[in-house]
Order: C-alpha cells, then structure tokens, then sequence
C-alpha cells in the first residue's frame, strides 16, 4: 500500500468509526430518561393518529418526538399544530432543521427537554412509544395536566390500573381518554375497551 492510499484508509476507518461512535451514543443518549430512540413507522404513526382521531387545529405532542416524523404527519395529514419533546440535542436540532424546510414553522416546534419537567396540558392528543417503566412514570403526571377529552395513544406499553377505550390489536396501540383532571389515576373512571 502505498502512502496515498494508507492515509485515505487510516481517515476512512476514523470516519467510520467517528460515524459508529456517534450513532450509539445518539441512539442511548436517551434510554436513561425512558426510552432508547427506535423510530415508529410512518404507517403506525398514521394509525396512532387516526385511532385518536386527530381533527384539524388540535394540538398532538409526542413524547420522546425523536426525528420529529409524528410532528410531520399530525401537521401535514391532519391538519394538527403538533408539539414534540426530545431530549437528545442531535435529533432535537434534525427535527429543527426539517421544520424549516418544510416550512412548519408556525405549526410545528420542538422542545428539548425532559417530557416529564415540561408541561403537556395544551395537548389535545398524547402519542408515545416508550418503555413501560416510563409509562408507570409517566401516568400520574398525564392525567393531572391534561384536560377532560384529551386522548393518549400509547404504543405497545399500557398504563397499568387504566383501561383503555380503544384497543388495535394488529398494532399494539391504547388509545385512553382522561375524563377528569387533576386526579390520580386511581380515581380515574374505567372504561371497557370498545
């Protein structure tokens, strides 16, 4: 190998390894706080809102928003003003970045921050896909701020001791309606799954 060719491989290989490094850290960045980032496909994302039935000028916030995809489609799909929290600055700046380009600016935003320090009580509609520790952490805090008829559509994980009014089994989404504000999910009322 001649000395060209060993230095473009030696960048090479710390590009790579740079790109390695970066990726695994963006991708745990966030699993302490409660959930590692695992995109939602857009398909499913189109069924969490539907199955909220998500109407023109409601407000979605999505929990762990990531690369903002849930943002996108409740603003463009749906006609929302959509509101994601992401508390890795990397995906927080991308979401920023595709906000200016598709010029959402006055109907789409991103907060970074931690979900559970940040208010959600504007949301009409809660959509996340954390983990269930985080969900038992989380239910508290979701029935205390939001307001009678806002609806949280959860994938895969449940709030345990709630029942949710709509369940779509194929894709593994709960879809729950706070009734009351300001109460602990204990005194919620339950609903049977419709």
């Amino acid at each position: 190998m001649d000395n060209d060719t060993a230095q473009t491989f030696s960048i090479l290989l710390i590009a790579v390894l740079l790109g390695w490094v970066f990726l695994s850290v963006s991708l745990l960045w966030t699993a302490p706080a409660g959930a590692p980032w695992l995109p939602t496909s857009r398909k499913l994302v189109r069924r969490m809102l539907a199955l909220a039935n998500v109407q023109p000028g409601e407000v979605v916030y999505d929990l762990g928003s990531g690369d903002g995809r849930v943002l996108f489609i409740a603003a463009r799909e749906f006609g929302a003003r959509a509101v994601g929290i992401e508390l890795d600055p990397l995906r927080w700046a991308w979401t920023r970045m595709w906000i200016a380009l598709l010029g959402l600016q006055g109907q789409v935003r991103v907060i970074r921050g931690n979900f559970f320090t940040q208010d959600v009580g504007e949301a009409d509609v809660v959509t996340l896909y954390l983990l269930q520790k985080t969900n038992n952490r989380l239910r508290r805090k979701l029935w205390q701020e939001l307001h009678p008829g806002a609806r949280i559509v959860s994938s895969v994980f449940l709030f345990p001791g709630m029942e949710p009014m709509r369940i779509d089994k194929k894709a593994h989404l709960f879809l729950y309606e706070v009734k009351m504000p300001c109460q602990s999910q204990a005194e919620q009322p339950s609903k049977s799954p419709g």
